[in-house]
């Protein structure tokens, strides 16, 4: 027996395997400042713990709906409305362990062999993971440093063709925490609202911003019909091993993913959804602490990256990872971020781990406390001084 050849088309997320690393030198007794983590480094707030409690003593561990709870997705499908602007009910809402479903169920739902997708590159590796193993054809748009990582519209209109079948968006965007202005989604929608096909709106890190509030193009006319926003819980409420998510979707579509998560879960978690209903109507301002200290650090990691030498950086507009271009250095990416892991103890990503065109930069998560990213500038100064 041997694997079948989709196989050879999925990718893994890098950051696993630099993890995997990190814990061998620390099993040595090294010290590893951890950046290449994307994940919050705070609990789960304490009433979303105490509900998912109370929800395991309730009984709540049995087979839940498909599709989810009704009482979350009517819940979720009112956030929705009032943060996106846009009129939506529980049915269009599919709840799902993770958010990576509402990538890969949709894409197989709706992609042909010979469709193409047009994705962002540098980007999350699973968009071109998951398209290829859908049978289409990846597409890859180039993110511009210049612009603050978004898309260079020209390029954009141009890799545009009968073909296309889907748009992945992400703003705020990983790996890059860039953000998509709103009158740049105005104009995407305004090319692509014509031609059939569907936009999927990646917005999981939709509210961890520091200035300008990003915007869904599913709030423009005539976007919403054809559009997945797909967001969750797991970076705003610190609940990534919580593996909860969730895609608002077209009707018709919703109907389709429900097939293909009957065919593979089940049904998500009952009592993480229970606790996902009190993350969304319960109190907020433990997650709006976190979003203030992600600046905090923000500012002066970044403020510390572009005084190394052979580095510039882009202030993040959202997420939590900065994406210093490190070309001044005369190293590649993954040459870098090896070094810096084994010489330096300071655990980041090759930028070329997100696509061709992160070639050139690292992914470095400050999604750990302040203390520890000063002293991993310090530590990635003293390497570069001395080589």
């Amino acid at each position: 027996m041997k694997l079948a050849a989709r196989m050879d088309k999925i990718l893994v997320e890098t950051a696993f395997e630099v993890l995997v690393r990190a814990r061998e030198l620390e099993a040595q007794g090294r010290r590893v400042i951890h950046l290449e983590l994307g994940e919050p480094d705070f609990d789960t707030p304490a009433h979303i713990r105490e509900a998912a409690k109370k929800a395991l003593d309730e009984g709540w561990t049995h087979y839940g709906p498909t599709q989810g709870l009704p009482e979350l997705r009517e819940i979720i499908a009112r956030h929705v409305c009032e943060t996106r602007g846009i009129e939506v009910g529980p049915e269009h809402v599919c709840v799902t362990p993770g958010g990576k479903p509402i990538i890969f169920f949709p894409m197989l739902a709706l992609l042909e062999e010979g469709d193409e997708v047009i994705y962002p590159n540098p980007g999350f590796p699973i968009y071109e993971s998951m398209i290829g193993v859908c049978g289409a054809r990846p597409v890859p748009v180039p993110l511009v440093e210049e612009r603050g990582f978004s898309f260079d519209l020209n390029i954009l209109e141009d890799k545009l063709s009968d073909r296309t079948k889907m748009i992945v968006l992400n703003s705020p965007q990983n790996p890059t925490g860039g953000l998509i202005p709103k009158e740049e989604i105005a104009a995407i929608a305004d090319l692509v609202r014509d031609r059939d096909l569907i936009v999927l709106s990646d917005e999981i890190y939709s509210r961890i911003y520091y200035e300008e509030r990003p915007f869904s193009i599913a709030s423009l006319p005539g976007m919403q019909e054809k559009t997945i926003i797909l967001d969750g819980f797991s970076k705003i409420y610190a609940m990534t091993g919580w593996r909860i998510g969730y895609g608002v979707m077209p009707v018709w579509l919703a109907q389709a993913v429900n097939k293909l998560m009957v065919n593979s879960n089940s049904c998500t978690a009952s009592f993480t959804q229970r606790a996902a209903m009190a993350a969304l109507t319960g109190p907020q301002e433990e997650s709006e602490r976190m979003v203030a200290e992600f600046r905090r650090r923000r500012d002066a990691f970044v403020k510390g990256l572009n005084e190394l030498p052979g580095f510039r950086c882009n202030l993040p507009r959202g997420a939590f990872y900065a994406f210093p271009n490190i070309t001044g250095t005369g190293m590649g990416s993954k040459e870098l971020a090896d070094a810096l892991l084994n010489d330096a103890g300071v655990a980041g990503l090759s930028g070329a781990a997100f696509g061709a065109y992160g070639e050139g930069f690292l992914r470095l998560s400050y999604a750990n406390s302040y203390e520890n990213l000063m002293e991993a500038v310090e530590r990635i100064d003293n390497f570069l001084r001395s080589h």
